[in-house]
Parts: structure tokens; sequence; C-alpha cells
């Protein structure tokens, strides 16, 4: 772990000041899923955080891969062990919610919704969320969260979007992590409440998208389905990426 800091805060800090049972602060990892998942198997304890300053091999859905620079943004995972999966399948969708509105004071502007697992702002991409839960005899032992978030963005990458210039990683944690840890103790569907909110940041409403099916997107249902209104009529996806026919990513 070195000397890497946070805002000047070294990962006993951060620990304190966030009031987690652990935190790992690394300089450069392949990916912090990857040793969240080790640290969860030998024992961590919920509320464990693992943090890096870069990563050679972040992971997101459908296994795709990519490098995070050193001090651009915040590449993180955190471990929970939930009671119950209730929850779990809306997880994603909660996620992005309440850490969306977290950062809408640190973006300049309202942070937007991508179904399944994307944040984003001002036409590109600003965050992306990935879930990953680890079962034992029928009983969720763990789940990692995994989130990375461009402070800036990165000049190499089309359609990606930073937070307000001038803003400190630090205080991007300070509000993440919160609303992560809230997210992840919540219970049962999407509340109405929630799924209004939700809509409101929806970038996809009324826009044709071409994946995971032909139609119009209408919204998202209570357990986490796009619906999308096709020829043949209302469709619920659960899986699968959200494209747009004009071929923008957000």
């Amino acid at each position: 772990m070195g000397e890497v800091r946070i805002g000047g805060l070294d990962a006993r800090a951060i620990a304190a000041r966030l009031g987690l049972a652990g935190c790992e602060l690394h300089d450069r990892v392949a990916s912090t899923m990857d040793l969240a998942h080790d640290a969860a198997g030998r024992g961590a304890p919920a509320g464990t955080l693992i943090l890096a300053d870069a990563q050679d091999g972040g992971r997101g859905r459908g296994g795709k891969r990519w490098t995070s620079p050193p001090g651009k943004g915040l590449w993180m995972t955190l471990i929970e062990r939930p009671a119950s999966p209730r929850g779990l399948d809306v997880l994603s969708l909660r996620l992005g919610l309440l850490v969306a509105e977290a950062l809408d004071d640190l973006a300049g502007d309202r942070v937007r919704l991508k179904w399944p697992n994307d944040l984003c702002l001002r036409g590109g991409k600003l965050a992306g969320i990935l879930v990953e839960a680890r079962w034992r005899d029928q009983r969720v032992e763990w789940v990692a969260i995994g989130l990375g978030l461009n402070i800036v963005a990165p000049g190499d990458v089309e359609h990606a979007a930073g937070l307000s210039t001038g803003t400190d990683r630090l205080a991007a944690l300070m509000r993440i992590v919160p609303a992560t840890r809230a997210a992840a103790a919540a219970e049962g569907p999407l509340t109405p409440d929630e799924m209004s909110r939700y809509a409101t940041r929806d970038i996809s409403i009324r826009r044709q998208v071409v994946q995971p099916v032909v139609g119009v997107a209408a919204g998202i249902g209570a357990t986490g389905a796009l619906m999308v209104d096709t020829k043949a009529g209302p469709v619920a996806c659960r899986s699968g990426s959200l494209v747009f026919a004009e071929g923008s990513s957000c």
C-alpha cells in the first residue's frame, strides 16, 4: 500500500472517516474487484473497502476490461455481507440512483442513469457499476460492489465525462461510500418513490433502442427490468446491454 493517499488520507484514516470496517489503498492493481473477492474469501467483514490509484485490468459487465489512469478517478470495490438476497436483483439500479443523487453537487449538472449500470453526464459516461455475489448453500455469502468513477474525463476515451474541474477525489469518495452502503442495505424491489426518482434521471425513456430488443424504451420495472415497447407488444428485458439506435453511448 506504500504511501498512497487520497485527499491526504491514508487507508486507516479513510476507514475511520467513513466508519468502515477496513480499507486497503493500493498504488496499482489489476482489479479491485479481484482483490475484494480474495479478501472476502479470507473473511474480510462487511464494510471493507478496496481502493486503487490505478488499475490495469478493471472489470465490467460481459467480461469487458479497461485501464484506469492514476489520480484521475476513484477505482473501488466495497464488500458487503447482506443478511438476505432480497434486493440483489435491483442492486445495480438502486446503487446508480443513490450514487447519482450523491454526486449532483460535484458534477455541475444532473447525473443521469442508463440501464443497467452506467452513470452519465452531459452525454458522456461518468461511472460504471459492477455487482458480483458469491453464494454458499443457497445463501449469499458476500457481495462485491465495484465502481469506477471519472473525476477527470480521460482524453483518450470517446464519450467520457468527468466531475466539475477541481473536484477532490476525497470529496467524491465521502459521498459515494455512504450512498453505496445505503443501497446495499436496502431489501426488496424498487419502491414507487425510487422508480419515480429513477425516471427523472433515465436517459433512455422514449428513445429508439436496438438492444437488448428493438423498440422504444419505456422505463424500468420494480424488479429492475428494462421495459421496451416493441411491435409485438411490451417486453421486459432482464439482461443484456442497452444500445441506442443512433449509436450514442449515453
